[in-house]
């Protein structure tokens, strides 16, 4: 759930991090993160939600007493419905409008993850109408599931499958090789989903490695698409607003025009350059530069380690980032693509996993020190307007999110 935080892979939501590159921070340390060692952890330092003071020492009765303190603060969050049943472990994620935390089930011993939303104010209804209408409705292996709902005035609180295999990019790091068939095995479950969800007419709009999540760390797991809560229905309402995560917008978006699912399939583009790269397709250092090159489709395949990527992959990509929305290929066309078809058995098995990790390295430092100098601080809001337009647009970005609203002149 891209979220901020030590997350145990699950729901994100709109991410608390402090550069829009934030799903790389987590690959400047390559320890593969396991719920077991989380637990073990746990363990040692039994007061969860603790002060910034660190872990509370057995002769610290002060600290303890604060520990204390801050648990039980926590906890009166959750309705009694909800503790009633589960177990309240630990907190593993927060966004701009939710928490999200791991919990056991007290009959079943069953874990799960609930992700708590507030309901106060307009934006944070709007994100929870979104995700729970597309969750309630949705059965799919390539989708996290919904379990169970409890609702009061001001808090929703969503049950879900907890993902503990890690976000896509996190598992490609943690393997000593990778190849072009295993970004196909990823891209097909990844395809499998966005061709389900299609099909009833939901768009998920932030389509994002950190919303791809490993169901477990087993090499067998499936990819599920998680954060519903920029999803929308049908074709209407939604088709001119602008919102996701930057580097994923589509061209249609940013243009302002009218759009549906097929922005989906060009994030899904970005994400397959990345896979097979470690480096993003449109990379500047400004808002304005990078959508910018987004509307020219200013992107190569220049670099390591594309020269040993073969044609049929690039194609894939190619067809996925088209500037024209028509063009572009749906998951449909997608899953059907040879590249896919035959998992790249006919490309060569070299081992992409070096260059992969090390561009990912410089991505990552680049932007810790991008984020120091600018003084980025975790959930800022920005208002931008990164290019003119035939009325007043203004940018509003929350976390790694940007949404946009328009007022066309007369």
């Amino acid at each position: 759930m891209g979220t901020s935080s030590s997350k145990v892979g699950l729901l994100p939501e709109a991410p608390s991090k402090n550069s829009y590159f934030s799903f790389m921070k987590s690959f400047m340390d390559l320890k593969k993160r396991d719920i077991d060692e989380d637990l073990k952890k746990q363990k040692r330092a039994p007061y969860l939600w603790s002060t910034s003071q660190g872990p509370v020492s057995d002769g610290g009765a002060s600290r303890k007493r604060q520990a204390n303190k801050a648990e039980v603060k926590f906890r009166t969050k959750f309705d009694p419905r909800v503790t009633a049943r589960y177990d309240i472990k630990a907190l593993i994620g927060r966004g701009s409008f939710s928490y999200v935390v791991r919990v056991e089930h007290r009959l079943s011993c069953q874990p799960f993850a609930i992700k708590l939303l507030e309901v106060r104010g307009q934006e944070g209804r709007e994100s929870c109408c979104a995700e729970l209408g597309v969750l309630q409705r949705v059965h799919h292996p390539n989708i996290i599931r919904l379990t169970e709902v409890f609702e009061t005035q001001h808090r929703v609180y969503l049950v879900l499958e907890l993902a503990t295999g890690g976000e896509l990019l996190e598992r490609v790091i943690a393997r000593g090789s990778f190849t072009e068939r295993d970004a196909t095995r990823a891209l097909i479950m990844v395809s499998s989903g966005l061709r389900y969800l299609h099909a009833l007419g939901v768009t998920h709009r932030d389509l994002k490695p950190e919303n791809l999540l490993y169901y477990h760390p087993g090499q067998d797991s499936r990819l599920v698409i998680t954060d519903f809560g920029l999803a929308c229905w049908g074709s209407n309402w939604a088709l001119r607003t602008l919102c996701g995560t930057p580097e994923y917008l589509a061209p249609e978006m940013l243009a302002g025009k009218p759009y549906g699912s097929a922005v989906d399939m060009w994030a899904l583009g970005v994400i397959s350059y990345i896979l097979l790269s470690g480096s993003m397709p449109f990379d500047q250092h400004s808002r304005p530069r990078l959508f910018k090159a987004i509307l020219r489709g200013s992107y190569s395949f220049h670099g390591q380690p594309w020269s040993s990527v073969s044609n049929q992959a690039k194609d894939f990509i190619e067809r996925l980032l088209s500037q024209n929305p028509e063009q572009r290929m749906t998951a449909e066309q997608a899953l059907k693509h040879p590249w896919l078809v035959t998992m790249a058995a006919g490309s060569s098995n070299k081992n992409l996993h070096r260059p992969i990790s090390q561009n990912l390295r410089q991505r990552a430092s680049r932007a810790s020190v991008s984020s120091s100098r600018s003084g980025s601080t975790t959930g800022s809001r920005t208002t931008m307007s990164p290019r003119s337009h035939s009325g007043h647009e203004s940018f509003q970005l929350d976390g790694n999110r940007l949404q946009r609203s328009v007022v066309v002149s007369a």
